[in-house]
């Protein structure tokens, strides 16, 4: 899927290349005395100072490149932040050619963290700019001691997220979603089918079919199926809206500008069992994707419709404008019937989420502790970012309807704590039994930043990764 094949292959094992030497504030000195004289008084001249994103090169007596130093700030002073954008500048700003990290400068996580980075620096999404010329590769050497599949895996899978939620609809709707489904179970030899159209109504799916189906590409749910039959069940649930209009309550058009990315929550969920299949975790896995296309026409669903969902439930709707919720409701109640181990659904839900957080923080919402500490301790040894918001049940009086068992928005507060009562409506339909977590993502860069530019952007996968296979083992 990357639209510049072969991330992967911006990382080698080995020690060749120039020399990167990263430095953090304190180490600038005692390196600058044991230099060699001429460095030394380069170093000084340029008032290079190891700050965080800084660098320079060092030439030799042919004016070539003799090493790059790098300044870190103190990003390596934490073995629980292995700072992966912390070679990010340098990977774009140093001339095209290969590189190497010294094995004894740095620890081996941080090397495989700061391998990730400098490979998703040079991430381009080219797919409509066949005149432009590609980036020419920078390659680094991280050592031997690193396993380098599991780098590319990293990286190709933050790549396929980037390039899907990138993909404008048109190349993108839910038949288009389906077939990237059906291509990663080809590769991983997994068992994929959908549930499309009306059959959505004969399967008892009617809020997925309701949401999508005033599209001119039907509605449907994608299922994957992988991994041992006696192995522990893990369920990925990814909210996939190719296009949110709003439906009949219209978004205006700067709300309505970016919503191709309304499909990141499957975008997520896909690159997670891609990666989940490329290392054979010992799990058994399924992955649903519920996904539509929230357009208007006259079978569009309406705001007051009552709409019976596939646990019985009834929900009246308050606002077209929130129908990822929707969408999901049906799959997770799905979900319950494997009485998975562990389900995790991710979705760009609600942009009450953003107002709480910015754009760089998925909100995650969980009843268990112990699932919130996992993912606390990954986000944080990984340097991938969430922040958990409480379910705070008193918020579903907000959500009561007069005449359904819930209404889809909280019309009772007007519209507080949104990103919490949209959680609470998706717990709704979780058995308490099952241990869930739920992520809303921006799944998006406003602006770019290094290795990080404007657009698609995985946000807590590394983090979920992490997670499954500490709870479940590795291969």
């Amino acid at each position: 899927m990357t639209s510049e094949p072969g991330y992967g292959d911006l990382i080698l094992s080995g020690s060749d290349g120039i020399p990167i030497i990263p430095l953090t504030a304190s180490d600038l000195t005692p390196w600058l005395d044991t230099a060699n004289p001429i460095a030394a008084r380069w170093v000084k001249a340029q008032s290079f100072d190891a700050s965080p994103g800084t660098l320079i090169q060092l030439p030799d007596p042919d004016g070539n490149i003799s090493a790059v130093l790098v300044g870190v700030g103190d990003l390596l002073a934490s073995a629980k932040n292995p700072a992966i954008w912390a070679l990010a500048r340098a990977a774009t700003a140093l001339p095209p050619g290969t590189y190497r990290l010294d094995a004894d400068q740095v620890p081996r996580v941080a090397r495989h963290a700061m391998a990730v980075g400098w490979a998703l620096s040079q991430y381009r999404y080219r797919r409509f700019l066949p005149g432009t010329s590609a980036l020419e590769p920078r390659i680094l050497s991280v050592g031997s001691d690193i396993e380098i599949t599991a780098v590319t895996a990293e990286i190709e899978v933050v790549a396929m997220t980037r390039d899907l939620v990138n993909t404008p609809t048109n190349y993108m709707l839910p038949d288009a979603l389906e077939a990237v489904a059906r291509a990663i179970a080809h590769r991983h030899d997994a068992r994929c089918h959908s549930i499309v159209g009306d059959a959505l109504l004969e399967e008892n799916f009617p809020t997925i079919h309701a949401v999508g189906r005033a599209s001119e590409v039907a509605p449907r749910l994608i299922e994957l199926n992988w991994g041992e039959e006696n192995a522990p069940q893990v369920t990925i649930v990814g909210k996939g809206v190719c296009f949110d209009s709003g439906g009949l309550d219209l978004k205006p058009a700067n709300g309505m500008r970016w919503m191709k990315k309304d499909m990141g929550g499957a975008a997520h969920a896909l690159a997670l069992a891609d990666w989940v299949m490329r290392r054979k975790l010992p799990i058994r896995l399924q992955l649903l994707v519920p996904a539509v296309e929230n357009a208007v026409a006259g079978n569009a669903f309406r705001p007051g419709d009552v709409l019976t969902t596939r646990a019985g439930i009834t929900v009246e709707i308050g606002n077209t404008d929130a129908e990822g919720r929707l969408i999901l409701c049906d799959a997770l109640s799905y979900a319950n019937e494997r009485k998975p181990q562990l389900l995790l659904d991710f979705a760009t839900l609600t942009g009450a989420a953003r107002v709480a957080l910015g754009g760089d923080l998925p909100a995650f919402f969980t009843p268990d502790d112990d699932l919130a500490q996992d993912f606390a301790m990954s986000s944080e040894t990984l340097a991938d970012p969430l922040w958990r918001l409480p379910l705070w049940a008193p918020y579903l009086d907000d959500m009561k309807s007069y005449l359904a068992d819930v209404n889809n928005i909280n019309e009772g507060n007007g519209g507080f704590a949104g990103a919490i009562t949209a959680a609470l409506y998706l717990q709704k339909f979780v058995d308490p039994s099952i241990c869930w977590g739920h992520f809303d993502v921006y799944s998006w860069n406003a602006q770019s930043r290094p290795g990080r530019p404007k657009g698609g952007e995985a946000m807590a996968l590394r983090a979920a990764f992490d997670v499954i296979r500490r709870r479940f083992g590795d291969a």
